[in-house]
């Protein structure tokens, strides 16, 4: 099989979707491997060692000539002329605001699966994982950053000042990115509340973190009071394969303190806050009503060579399975199978068919 591997052209986004090993172990097989040329450079993996590992270096158009296309995030709009029935493995967030681009991965016979609905024998999502813990991490330094007057916060810090914890931070969600988000704003020294369902969850953080850490239940009269006196908001709720809901309400974002900071991890499936819109690293953060806000839909492309080690070393055996099998890889593998959004002209998530308000194109998934 030929597999196309494409320089992500998302504002500052270096991450890659196949290490030059990778590569290697690939060409090894009897595959083909395209690489656009620089694909590999933000995150520190040069052409020459893609070249080295086997792989044919090509321009945009070629490696999109794929049978399988990878890349890291969702195709832009330049890129949809590229699209031609190929088998394309990236992060999609269909539901969140992609209606142009379903259509467009529908118009094309394109097999779209996406990392974030692959999910393992337990139910997890063991290719949104790694990324979560990523942007859980750097949300809560993100706050921290933001709070500072110089960019327009309140001049809180989060931190641990001679023994005395400063700065209260409401976690918002109790996944993978509020878990990492509570547990790093914590090591700060914050005062920190994770709002969530699973209060067995906080228990096992403040075992490995402090007794600190609070746990509240997350509904719309806990936090709609906790916002009154929060100086940094966490957004990190997430519906698997679904449009965030707004546990924020404009009128709760009203109600916060000026100078407050809100991050909005759940932004890539639409924000979980009513105030938020999408931003990019290049102008990352806006204020209203005097909230600092901040949504950047790729986080974890700060980090590029963390973010693509911790990435690819959970993609790559789907990616080698596709590569090995074609799509036979998805036969009874219903964890696999659940990660199909598009298939030949149909959408297979229910979920981004009912947001979009397709149904008349819905279809399980089938070979």
């Amino acid at each position: 099989m030929r597999v196309g591997v494409i320089r992500e052209i998302k504002d500052q986004e270096c991450r890659v979707a196949l290490t030059p090993t990778q590569a290697h172990v690939l060409v090894t097989g009897g595959h083909e491997v395209a690489v656009e040329y620089a694909a590999g450079a933000g995150a520190g993996y040069s052409d020459q060692d893609y070249a080295d590992a086997g792989a044919l270096l090509c321009t945009t158009t070629a490696a999109w000539t794929s049978d399988l296309v990878l890349k890291v995030k969702e195709p832009l709009p330049s890129e949809y002329t590229f699209f031609d029935g190929q088998i394309l493995f990236t992060y999609l967030h269909l539901a969140g605001v992609s209606y142009t681009l379903t259509m467009a991965l529908v118009k094309a016979q394109m097999t779209a699966i996406a990392y974030e609905n692959v999910t393992d024998g337990n139910g997890q999502f063991p290719l949104l994982a790694p990324m979560s813990a990523i942007a859980g991490n750097m949300a809560a330094s993100v706050a921290n950053f933001y709070l500072a007057r110089t960019q327009g916060g309140k001049g809180i810090q989060l931190g641990n000042i001679l023994g005395e914890r400063h700065g209260r931070i409401l976690v918002i969600g109790d996944g993978t990115v509020g878990q990492h988000a509570a547990r790093t704003a914590d090591a700060l020294g914050a005062k920190v509340t994770l709002f969530g369902r699973q209060p067995d969850k906080t228990a096992h953080l403040r075992s490995e973190c402090s007794a600190t850490l609070q746990f509240s239940e997350s509904t719309a009269d806990t936090i709609s009071a906790a916002l009154l006196d929060a100086d940094a908001v966490i957004g990190a709720v997430l519906l698997p394969g679904a449009r965030a809901p707004h546990v924020v309400t404009e009128a709760m974002v009203k109600s916060m303190q000026a100078g407050s900071v809100i991050v909005d991890v759940s932004i890539d499936q639409g924000g979980c806050i009513e105030t938020s819109r999408p931003t990019h690293h290049s102008d990352p953060v806006y204020v209203m009503h005097d909230v600092v806000h901040y949504a950047v839909t790729n986080m974890p492309g700060a980090y590029p060579r963390t973010a693509t080690k911790a990435l690819t070393q959970a993609t790559f055996p789907y990616i080698q399975s596709l590569a090995d099998k074609g799509l036979d890889a998805l036969n009874n593998n219903a964890g696999f199978t659940a990660g199909v959004n598009v298939h030949r002209g149909m959408i297979n998530n229910h979920a981004v068919a009912t947001t979009h308000q397709l149904d008349k194109l819905y279809q399980p998934f089938t070979i």
